[in-house]
């Protein structure tokens, strides 16, 4: 294995980028609460990264790039413990050391656990759900892994295409965030009261936030520092530009006006659509992506109203909507002239339908296993360490009433002594 420092430091730096996405999250969701739940929000995600690093250390890592333990479905706990780190990882030609690869893959983990917060906002357990996002990590998001990021995996066999994470993050965290609303339930109130976000400029810079670690994200997973990861940074940024005008634009036909909550989750759908696509696209098909992101997203955000599921913060219509535009989307448009070392084409590259079938059938299972799998894991929760908070605590807020702490002193404001 020849390593390339060069390449080492783009990796190294890019999963510093990835990290930073998920305090980037914490500020996102945390402006679209209500105020009495922001510090919760917040928490539930700096904790987050805790859990699940040591999670990906202790196992999560090796079940997910670990040498084959059969069928492709599973890795072996060989690399259990950060085991034999400078081994190589089966299948994979990497010019960084695999300790890098598998702290850069760490980040990943960590985020799509993060994404879920969102769904369970103003009503989860601070400890219901870090045991949810342990046993999750490792039942749901390692599998899922292994068969589409890991050479030995069963998806990757089959030819399927996942740059950096349409399947692995996204629509599994779209499908396990309606799993997990489900066994929630709505909150208190919804959909009868008004729960608009209490800060959108917080929303605002979160969303800044993601934008910015989204290029380590994407970009990134080139694993190296070349052309394949200068073409996925520029689709990125493109995607995310589309994505944002598509939302508001949709927003301005339906309601007459272009939002700032609109414009933040717009950039966002067109980030999630690109991200399986990144490294197989062209530039002008990453404007279509996004574009096709950030509509698709904003019609899919109300959804809910209608199925009845109170997916809080959107992880549903957002990601797991945006996840499934893009997979679909590289069967369309993904070219060897962009990366010559996929082995098929999309459609309108001459491959005909063979890659946007396989690209469908992953989206058919990752969706199956992440529902049936979170929902179990749910329920476990909820039945053990409980899932959900009670009546009175929702009603107080869970700053206060778990954590008793408070974002804003309003006692100060309401009494004149703001710079006393």
């Amino acid at each position: 294995m020849q390593i390339d420092a060069g390449d080492t430091a783009w990796v190294l730096g890019s999963a510093a980028l990835v990290l930073f996405m998920t305090p980037g999250l914490a500020l996102f969701y945390g402006g679209m609460v209500r105020s009495n739940n922001v510090l919760s929000m917040m928490v539930q995600n700096l904790a987050t990264i805790a859990v699940v690093s040591v999670v990906w250390v202790v196992a999560a890592y090796s079940l997910a790039f670990g040498p084959d333990a059969g069928g492709g479905f599973i890795g072996t706990l060989h690399f259990a413990g950060f085991a034999h780190p400078e081994a190589p990882v089966p299948g994979l030609h990497l010019t960084v050391p695999p300790l890098a690869f598998a702290a850069f893959q760490m980040m990943f983990a960590v985020i799509t656990a993060a994404l879920l917060t969102g769904t369970g906002a103003d009503r989860m357990r601070f400890a219901g759900f870090l045991a949810f996002a342990a046993v999750w990590t490792l039942v749901v998001y390692a599998p899922i892994a292994h068969w589409v990021f890991s050479p030995g995996g069963w998806l990757a066999h089959r030819g399927v295409l996942d740059f950096a994470g349409g399947n692995v993050v996204e629509i599994d965290s779209g499908a396990s965030a309606l799993a997990l609303a489900w066994v929630l339930g709505p909150r208190r109130g919804w959909p009868r009261d008004a729960m608009a976000p209490h800060s959108l400029p917080l929303t605002v810079v979160g969303a800044g936030i993601l934008w910015f670690g989204w290029f380590g994200f994407n970009a990134g997973s080139a694993l190296a520092a070349n052309g394949l990861a200068a073409q996925a940074f520029v689709g990125t940024q493109l995607a995310a530009c589309a994505g944002l005008l598509g939302w508001v634009v949709v927003e301005k036909l339906r309601t007459g006006h272009a939002t700032t909550l609109g414009a933040a989750s717009g950039a966002v759908a067109g980030l999630v659509a690109i991200t399986p696509a990144c490294g197989f696209v062209n530039s002008l098909a990453a404007i279509v992506i996004g574009l096709a992101g950030g509509v698709v997203a904003v019609l899919a955000v109300g959804i809910k109203y209608r199925v009845r599921y109170d997916d809080s913060l959107d992880v549903v219509g957002v990601h797991g909507a945006g996840g499934v535009v893009g997979t679909l989307l590289v069967g369309v448009f993904a070219t060897q002239h962009v990366n010559s070392a996929i082995g098929s084409r999309g459609l309108f590259s001459g491959g005909g339908l063979d890659l946007l079938g396989e690209q469908a059938l992953a989206v058919v299972v990752t969706i199956a296993w992440a529902f049936v799998m979170t929902w179990l894991v749910a329920q476990v929760v909820q039945r053990t360490v409980g899932l959900r908070v009670s009546e009175s605590v929702e009603v107080e807020g869970l700053d206060t009433a778990v954590h008793a702490e408070s974002a804003y002193d309003f006692g100060n404001v309401r009494a004149g002594r703001i710079g006393a």
